[in-house]
């Protein structure tokens, strides 16, 4: 969970003057948590989903609302900046989308710029992936001139000098011998040229998703700012502007929109213009429980939550949400928004009206079992989303596509389908945890979804144990052995047959079944194909097995 630390006295300044154990008393029912805190300071963790709130602005701008001292939109205005960018057709086989904007009339002083560098690695976190998606430039707007260029660079030229260096050096240099390079190389690395952004002089500001240049660095007098974002995710790329000009914006800062221009269409960022959803009372009540909320009772709630609200009739609402809030999806989501102002605590207990006797369902028993043998194994286990994205499920593992749920309207381009395996994200996990000492061990165990006719809801919702192994003299008799005490301490039987999975090294896989007094098992194991392993970039033999659950 990301964690923001600020000084009381920063609330302070935003407007906000309230005791320390009030203060901590209250940031709880925001749907926060308070990490730590001592006479001067104060830390808070925010669920991913509220990446605006990572940010001592953000959270000034909730606060306000929830104490009812502001309500409402907040409104920004944009003016034009008259300032382009145009873009290279050659980014787009690499990162693609990019949007700029202007800044005016910002403070830097104090810890301000520590600030702002630790909201935007939260957004390269929560919303960016650790730069896969997302990457955020912020520079000194007045040593650079427009226009600027976002291009494609050969490895070996467009030398410049990286942030905290004094040296110039190739973009190639930069991934082999510059500590964020090696980091982020991977992003990248796999490309014929670079992506970089430059002004009308030619001169570097950023090297996307690597690093910035010194010569935009941002100091304590810097009142001028160009942000840029760039990623695969163009949702996510417009998302994170938005956030972030939206936070200087709260402080007094100028926002003022700049043109990306591509070949066959201009787009003028960032775009606030908010987004409309209805939300309903009969359902508000219903999901909240002992609550008799009006129309109007509620369109005060919403405001004091930040959006403004108009009532349609006795039953419904038409709401309008600010382009920094990504998290609403659905009516559920604003349901939420109205609770945390409603005051969660203010909800009045109720016994439901059915009269039962509860104990747990035999599966989570035998998935205690599970997660014993696993554990006494040596794995560490995993625990994913069971979204995921034909690409990752099928094409990156090297395995055909066959029907599967898919999501009607996907928010990201790595949440598109319901995912038919395990191991896919198995991979991620040690694609993301790479840096990690060997061996990695590793399991889930998880449910996933298949299409079924004969079913009501045409799809079949199954169990799944999988386990991963990484190390550099990992081999099909280590994973056969793992299978094997796996199956032996949950008691099933075990009979393995010649297997044809793509997935993994042809003569080095197996399939596997068996049974026991609980029910049947299915699955495979074997060495994975050296082109899977490269296609999460990884550098060492990895095995794997995965068991459905009959």
């Amino acid at each position: 969970m990301p964690v923001i630390t600020f000084k009381y006295q920063d609330l302070k300044d935003l407007g906000i003057d309230m005791e320390k154990d009030e203060l901590i008393d209250t940031l709880p029912m925001m749907a926060s948590d308070i990490e730590d805190y001592d006479d001067e300071e104060i830390k808070v963790e925010f669920f991913p989903n509220r990446p605006d709130n990572l940010s001592v602005e953000g959270v000034a701008r909730s606060f306000k609302g929830f104490l009812g001292m502001e309500t409402g939109l907040p409104k920004y205005e944009i003016e034009p900046s008259g300032e382009k960018v145009y873009v290279s057709p050659e980014v787009a086989e690499i990162r693609p989308f990019i949007r700029f904007a202007r800044i005016e009339g910002v403070d830097f002083t104090g810890d301000k710029i520590k600030y702002i560098m630790d909201f935007q690695e939260n957004l390269h976190w929560v919303i960016g992936r650790d730069r896969k998606k997302v990457a955020i430039g912020v520079h000194n707007a007045d040593v650079i001139s427009g226009p600027y260029k976002y291009i494609a660079t050969p490895k070996d030229e467009h030398s410049f000098v990286p942030l905290e260096m004094d040296e110039e050096m190739t973009p190639d240099e930069i991934l082999k011998d510059h500590a964020k390079g090696e980091k982020y190389a991977h992003l990248i690395d796999k490309f014929d040229k670079y992506p970089l952004i430059i002004d009308n002089d030619e001169q570097v500001l950023s090297m996307p998703p690597i690093i910035n240049g010194e010569l935009t660095k941002l100091k304590e007098d810097t009142t001028n700012i160009i942000v840029d974002v760039t990623g695969t995710d163009e949702r996510a790329v417009e998302q994170s502007l938005n956030i972030l000009c939206a936070s200087f914006a709260e402080v007094g800062g100028k926002v003022k929109s700049m043109e990306v221009i591509y070949e066959d269409e201009t787009i003028v960022c960032p775009d606030f213009t908010p987004k409309v959803k209805n939300v309903h009372v009969d359902l508000t009540n219903e999901l909240i429980g002992g609550t008799d909320l009006t129309a109007e009772d509620i369109k005060g709630l919403l405001e004091k939550a930040r959006f403004d609200a108009k009532i349609i009739d006795d039953n419904e609402l038409e709401v309008l949400i600010p382009p920094y809030r990504v998290d609403i999806l659905h009516e559920v989501d604003i349901v939420e928004n109205i609770t945390i102002q409603y005051h969660i605590n203010a909800v009045e207990a109720k016994l439901p009206d059915i009269v039962t006797v509860a104990s747990e369902d035999n599966w989570f028993k035998g998935e205690k079992t599970i997660r014993e043998v696993m554990v006494g194994l040596g794995f560490q286990e995993v625990m994913s989303l069971m979204l995921t994205s034909e690409e990752s499920q099928y094409e990156k593992m090297n395995q055909e596509e066959v029907d599967h749920v898919q999501v009607s309207k996907p928010i990201t381009i790595s949440g598109t389908m319901i995912r038919t395996s395990l191991l896919n994200s198995l991979m991620e996990f040690l694609e993301d945890n790479k840096h990690e000492d060997l061996p990695q061990k590793i399991f889930e165990i998880g449910d996933v979804l298949y299409m079924d006719e004969k079913s009501s809801n045409k799809t079949r919702q199954v169990k799944k144990l999988a386990g991963m192994i990484c190390h550099s003299s990992a081999n099909f008799t280590e994973i056969k052995s793992t299978v094997s005490s796996v199956l032996s301490n949950l008691g099933y039987s075990m009979e393995i047959s010649d297997s044809s999975n793509t997935t993994f090294i042809p003569g080095r896989v197996a399939d596997v079944s068996g049974e026991s007094k609980s029910g049947k098992i299915t699955g495979f194991f074997g060495e994975i194909a050296p082109e899977v392993i490269r296609n999460f970039e990884l550098e060492y033999p990895v095995i794997a097995f995965e068991i459905e659950f009959l």
